[in-house]
């Protein structure tokens, strides 16, 4: 609620101090991101790889359970836990760069489009109370 007061001033601050804003556009930032092709393809990709983990996690059990020398299965462990932690780390990694990319572009679209449209400013539908033109659909005609 406070984030929302404060995002409300600024807009209002802005509003005033700058007279040349003339036309003000908002977008649904949720509603466009839930129907983009990236982020899509991003949710399917991280599926598989949580898929390839549980697999992974497996074998791991079964060759642990395999092995019955109590030192020789400490290692195993030691082993598998490393190549887990590292494994998901770097799905974090590259999972956090396609994200921002995919931001990036969704940002670079909806600037574009506004331009393109004759806006002066673009807010975020869920920090405006009232006014401004609704382009969230013509933002999403241009992310698919």
């Amino acid at each position: 609620m406070i984030k929302k007061i404060l995002s409300l001033a600024i807009f209002c601050s802005l509003c005033l101090s700058a007279t040349a804003i003339e036309k003000v556009a908002v977008v649904d930032i949720q509603k466009v991101v839930n129907k983009s092709a990236q982020v899509q393809a991003l949710k399917k990709e991280q599926t598989a790889k949580r898929k390839e983990l549980v697999q992974f996690v497996n074998k791991a059990k079964e060759d642990i359970k395999k092995q019955t020398d109590p030192v020789k299965k400490q290692e195993l462990v030691k082993k598998y836990d490393k190549e887990l932690a590292a494994k998901r780390q770097a799905n974090a990694k590259q999972y956090q760069q396609k994200l921002a990319a995919i931001d990036k572009n969704i940002t670079a679209a909806i600037v574009a489009q506004a331009k393109a449209m004759g806006y002066d400013m673009v807010i975020a539908k869920g920090v405006v109370l009232y006014g401004g033109d609704d382009i969230t659909d013509e933002i999403s005609k241009v992310i698919k």
